[in-house]
This record gives structure tokens, C-alpha cells and sequence, in this order.
């Protein structure tokens, strides 16, 4: 009763504005499965700003969409229930109910099976629903006819190349059309940048603070607050002029980062951080870092440039409490610059705007202490006094920056497959960096620049304690220990001169003959597909849903998945018995036959590579280019379930693959 009063209201409105709508425009498709299987296909171009309602919806809603198929049984049978995409589902204002609906594009697919070689012409009618913010139009209906090619013209799906698959994305059965697409996965990729930002700060708010443990910089807060206590008039006007300085400290530094992000663009840092030479030019520019450190010599800013700044700190006023901040950055740069340095390569590697939130960070706990002792200068006094202590500081950080080097030299090594830097290298390279850290805060080691050591401080033998019982920790990982900690860091397993453990028994002959065509094994013994078209041919004989993997021997966040979730007992028996996985390594430089190298519609840069193509592959269907990305698909790429980015909770991972594969058996 409700549905009919809505619908007379509606009806009564929209002659009363004498206005003619037409928001929904429906074209046919048909695509083939087999040689009497076909999917067909009915997609709705809605206007924007208005949508259209799904198959599903409560008595006392609007009118669902439903399709009748003519003809059906005597020519053809109906294989399961008409599916559509994912949708909105929202509380709906008008009908004050829970109601899924679609925006811009909707694709309908039903699956059928042929009893006749004869038809050529399936027929079908669909009743529709749309409304917009605040109208809704009355119930409508419109004739579909799909029209069935000759069978030549049909490739099958076999026969279809990636290549193909992606010049034809806009037609493919999906969950969600190409344009929506990418409402549906914005949400989860989202939700990883904002953690990932989020980790940025943190990590660089706290080498902002290892910074000010330095001997270039820790000797300057009570220098400078004094400074500013006593030329001031007030105390409140030395404590505005302190704040006003650690607020100059921030701009100076949040600059330094939106110059590294306008100079080489939000996305090209991300791309950046999978390239052999970003890579191997910072490798080499750590170690510099760590060996300036570690006392072999100064990082310094010609002093010409850092007495001209500090000439024009003498103006007074905002200006010159500007020019003192940047003096501050330029004369301590021979202990802040390898750390911003590091920072700006870690930002780097994670694209968008993290250089700028990485700097905000650093800034911010550069700023805080000169403004916070501006406002208490009594806490001065509570300050440790300069001294030895500063330049131990210096020498642990150098020794974290040493190590931190190898990882960017095994990202290039991974990139390449070169296998030279591989995990039980790493790890020894990494057991004799922390090692000789250990044995230099016992006081076993000393470097230039260190004063005498008589005694071990409490606070000293603690550290010492804790990097010697990391050293320890990695020593069982040359024999195949997993290594969770490192998670991510460390190259993977599989990488390693004995990727099932050492004194492993599997032969290589064992090994090859439960692999099936194009496979291999993968993190934890998955088989593995690396090969889209081999992969999903393989999903097709044995009847199992596909994750598809987008990933990169150089990411990161894909090690510590690997390595931390999919190493779940729950989830690892999923990935092994319940779906095909398909890893596309977004990074393999291994060059296409050129025959295969094309111009991506998307980007339009020119796919020479392997990674190229699987790159392009991921911005083009799903709108997305970090990785790593997950997408569970049937047998047609049709999603099963919304796509997920890193999730390092293993029981939302593990429920987003069961909904993925009951949706796949439905």
C-alpha cells in the first residue's frame, strides 16, 4: 500500500513540472564461455545524479530491477540468478529503509546454456526503478534483445589475451564497471594511506627526537632559548618569539618536503621506489650517511651560504626569526641531513604526500623543545649536560643507517633477480651491523670523536642488552627461521639459497611433478601463477575461485603480508586448497616480445615490460597503482568481493577471502 501511495504522489509531481526523463540508457552484450555457454550481459548508463535500485529490495520499497528471459527452456536454460555489482547500500531518505543502488553505471550478467545451434536472438524484458536526491521516477520497463554472433566472431575466453582483456574492460563482466570500479576499492585504499601516513609521522617524530640527541643540535636549546628570553622585552614576548621560531622550523622543513614531492611528482616517488637506480643511488648514499656518522668525516653546507644566512637573522622581527630557524637547519645539517635524507628515501618509496607528512614529523619534534623551554625555562636546568653521551647517539644512528642501506641495495638485487644479495647473505650482513653495535656499546669498540670510557651506563648496557639479543634472533634465520620481526625487510624465503629450509629433503624432480603447467612455488609452498592467462585457464579445470596478487619484489608491505598473514595457519590452508593464486609483480623488468609491447590507453605511456603490463593492467580495471592489491575474481574476472590493500589483521583477511569464496560458490 505504501509502494502504491509513493508511486501516485510521484506520478502526480512530475506532471505537475510537465518535465520529460530519460535518466537510464540499457545496452546488450553477449560474451562466450563455451560452445552452448554464454554470459549476457545488460548495462544501465544512468545520468548523473540519479540511481538506479538493485534486484533486491524490501516489500514497501521502490521497485527492485528484475529481467524476465522469453523464449527460455524450449531454446535455452537459466544458469543461476542474474548478478549484479556491489553497489551502494544506504539508508534511503524517502523510503526510510536499507536499499542498495547504483550511480552512473550497473552491469547485469546472466549466465544461460543453449539447448538449440538455431537461436540467434534471446529476448528479455527488465522493470526498473530510479530516483535521484529527492524524485523518483514511476516504475518503467524496456525491451532487451541480445543478439547472439556467429560463434566465429566470439573469441572464447580461453583464447583471450591480457592485451585484449584490457582494451575491452570497459565491456568485461564485472562486479562493479570499470567507472565504479573505483568507488569500490577507494574506501580500502584509503584506509592503508592514512595508516601508512600515519607510520610516517610517527617514525619520522621520532628521529626527529634522535636528532636532537646530536651534537649539532642539542647544544642549541639552551643557547637559543636564552637567547630569546633575554631579548625580550616580556616573558610573553619571548615565549610568542619562541613559538614563532619552532613554527618557522616546521615551514622550512615542510617546504623541503613539498619540493621533493612538486619536483618529482606524487606518483612517480611511488614508481620510484621499485627502480634499479632510485635504489642503488641510495643505497650508496646511505652508506656516505653512516660512515659521516660513524666519525669519518662532516656533512657541511659551504659556510659562506651559513654566514650569509645568519647575517640576516640579525634583521629582527619574523623575518629574522626566520633566517634563525634556517640557521639552525643549515648549521646542524651535518647531523640532521642523513636523517632527513633517510627520511625523504623511506617517504619516497610510499608516494603521494608522504615526504611532507614525513617532514611535519621531523619539524615538529625539532620545534617542540625550543618552545616548550621557551614557555618553562626553568625545565633547563634539568637538561643533561652536553658531553660524550651526544656523540654515542650519532654512532647508533650511523649504524642503523648502514643497515638500512642493504635493504635498498636488495630491493635493486630483488628488482633484477640477480640472486646476489640473497636472504642469508643479507641476514649475515645484518648479524656483523648489529654485532659490532653491540660490542661498541660495551664499550669493547670505540670510534673517533668518542670520549674515554670508564664505565658502562645503566642505560648504555640496556640498549647493549637489546641489540645483542636481536643479533641472536637472526642467526636462526640462516637456517630458515621465519623471522617475523623483519618482516618485509629481509629478502623472502623462496629468495634464499635453500627456500625450503636448510637440509631440506624435496627434490627438484619431486618438486616439478605436483606443479602444474606455468606454476611455482611461492611464499610458504603456494603454487603459484605468475602468468595471468596460465593461471586462470588452471582456475577453469579445477573449478576454484582466483586472487589475483598485484605485488612487487620490492614492496614491502607485500613481505610483511606474506610473511605475517598469509603464514596464518587459517589462511595459508585457504590460499593453498581454496583459490588459484595469481601474483603479478608489478616491477619484473624481464622486456615483452615486441610484438607485445603496446601503448596503454590509460597512462599512455609505452608497456615494454613485464611489470609494465601488469601494472598497467591494475590501473586500468581496478583505478588503483600501490601495492600490494587484492582482488578475488571468478572465471570471467568478475569480482567476488570487494578488493583489499594491505591488511595486516589476519581474521578480516581471512573472512574477506571466505565472503570472496562463497560468493564464488552461490
Amino acid at each position: 500500500m505504501k509502494k502504491i501511495i509513493i508511486t501516485l504522489l510521484l506520478l502526480v509531481s512530475f506532471s505537475m513540472f510537465g518535465q520529460m526523463y530519460n535518466p537510464v540508457k540499457w545496452t546488450t552484450s553477449v560474451e562466450k564461455i563455451s560452445d552452448r555457454e554464454y554470459i549476457l550481459k545488460a548495462e544501465a548508463a544512468i545520468q548523473s545524479g540519479w540511481h538506479l535500485y538493485g534486484q533486491y529490495i524490501e516489500e514497501g520499497g521502490p521497485s527492485a530491477t528484475a529481467f524476465s528471459f522469453k523464449n527460455s527452456k524450449k531454446n535455452f536454460e537459466i544458469i543461476g540468478k542474474t548478478t549484479e555489482g556491489k553497489g551502494h547500500e544506504v539508508v534511503d531518505k524517502i523510503f526510510n529503509m536499507k536499499i542498495k543502488y547504483f550511480e552512473d553505471k550497473a552491469l547485469f550478467t546472466q549466465k544461460i546454456k543453449f539447448n538449440s545451434d538455431q537461436i540467434t536472438n534471446i529476448a528479455a524484458e527488465v522493470e526498473f526503478m530510479v530516483c535521484d536526491d529527492s524524485n523518483c521516477l514511476p516504475p518503467s520497463s524496456e525491451e532487451l534483445s541480445f543478439k547472439i554472433p556467429n560463434s566465429k566472431k566470439l573469441a572464447s575466453i580461453k583464447e583471450t589475451t591480457v592485451k585484449e582483456d584490457l582494451a575491452l574492460v570497459e565491456e568485461n563482466a564485472s562486479v562493479k564497471t570499470a567507472e565504479k570500479v573505483e568507488t569500490a576499492i577507494v574506501n580500502p585504499v584509503k584506509k592503508k594511506d592514512t595508516r601508512g601516513l600515519v607510520s610516517i609521522f610517527i617514525i619520522a617524530f621520532l628521529s626527529g627526537f634522535a636528532a636532537l640527541l646530536t651534537p649539532c643540535v642539542f647544544p642549541m636549546i639552551p643557547m637559543t632559548v636564552s637567547y630569546f628570553t633575554k631579548q625580550s622585552k616580556t616573558k610573553a614576548a619571548g615565549i610568542r618569539n619562541a613559538l614563532i621560531y619552532g613554527f618557522s622550523i616546521i615551514i622550512i622543513y615542510v617546504l623541503l618536503g613539498s619540493i621533493v614531492t612538486a619536483v618529482f611528482g606524487a606518483d612517480s616517488l611511488n614508481a620510484l621506489s621499485t627502480n634499479v637506480w632510485f635504489n642503488l643511488i641510495f643505497f650508496i648514499l646511505l652508506v656516505v650517511f653512516a660512515v659521516s656518522f660513524l666519525g669519518a668525516f662532516e656533512i657541511m653546507l659551504p659556510n659562506a651560504l651559513a654566514n650569509k644566512v645568519d647575517s640576516q637573522a640579525d634583521r629582527g622581527g619574523l623575518i629574522g626569526i626566520f633566517f634563525m630557524a634556517l640557521a639552525l637547519a643549515i648549521v646542524s645539517f651535518s647531523c640532521t641531513g642523513p636523517i632527513v635524507g633517510t627520511l625523504l628515501v623511506e617517504a619516497a618509496s610510499k608516494g603521494g604526500i608522504a615526504p611532507i607528512v614525513g617532514m611535519l614529523g621531523f619539524s615538529t619534534a625539532i620545534a617542540l623543545p625550543f618552545s616548550l623551554f621557551a614557555a618553562f625555562p626553568g625545565w633547563l636546568n634539568a637538561l643533561p649536560k652536553s658531553g660524550g653521551w651526544l656523540n654515542t647517539v650519532k654512532v647508533i644512528l650511523g649504524f642503523l643507517e648502514l643497515a638500512l642501506a642493504f635493504k635498498f641495495l636488495s630491493n635493486a638485487d630483488l628488482v633484477l633477480q640477480l640472486h646476489w644479495l640473497e636472504r642469508e647473505v643479507f641476514l649475515t650482513i645484518w648479524i656483523a651491523v648489529f654485532g659490532t653495535l653491540a660490542f661498541y656499546l660495551f664499550g669493547k669498540i670505540t670510534l673517533p670523536h668518542d670520549s674515554p670510557l670508564n664505565h658502562i651506563s645503566v642505560g648504555r648496557l640496556g640498549f647493549g642488552l637489546i641489540v645483542l639479543s636481536f643479533t641472536i634472533y637472526l642467526i636462526p634465520g640462516l637456517w630458515g627461521a621465519p623471522l617475523k620481526l623483519i618482516s618485509g625487510f629481509a629478502p623472502p624465503m623462496q629468495y634464499s639459497e635453500s627456500p625450503d629450509g636448510f637440509g631440506a629433503s624435496k627434490t627438484v624432480s619431486e618438486t616439478k611433478s605436483v606443479l602444474p603447467d606455468g606454476a611455482e612455488f611461492g611464499p610458504h609452498n603456494i603454487i603459484t601463477f605468475h602468468d595471468y592467462d596460465k593461471g586462470m585457464e588452471f582456475a577453469k579445470k579445477s573449478g576454484k575461485p582466483v586472487l589475483l596478487d598485484f605485488t612487487g619484489y620490492a614492496c614491502v608491505n607485500c613481505r610483511k603480508m606474506e610473511e605475517l598473514v598469509w603464514s596464518d595457519s587459517k589462511v595459508l590452508d585457504v590460499l593453498k586448497n581454496e583459490v588459484i593464486l595469481i601474483s603479478l609483480y608489478v616491477d619484473d623488468k624481464k622486456e615483452l616480445p615486441e610484438n607485445e609491447q603496446y601503448v596503454s590507453e590509460t597512462t599512455g605511456k609505452k608497456i615494454k615490460t613485464i611489470g609494465n603490463k601488469w601494472s598497467d593492467l591494475q590501473i586500468k580495471r581496478y583505478k588503483a597503482n600501490a601495492q600490494p592489491f587484492y582482488v578475488i575474481v571468478d572465471h570471467n574476472s568478475v569480482n567476488l568481493t570487494e578488493p583489499s590493500a594491505y591488511n595486516p589483521d589476519i581474521t578480516a583477511y581471512y573472512s574477506w577471502l571466505n565472503a570472496g569464496i562463497k560468493n564464488f560458490k552461490k
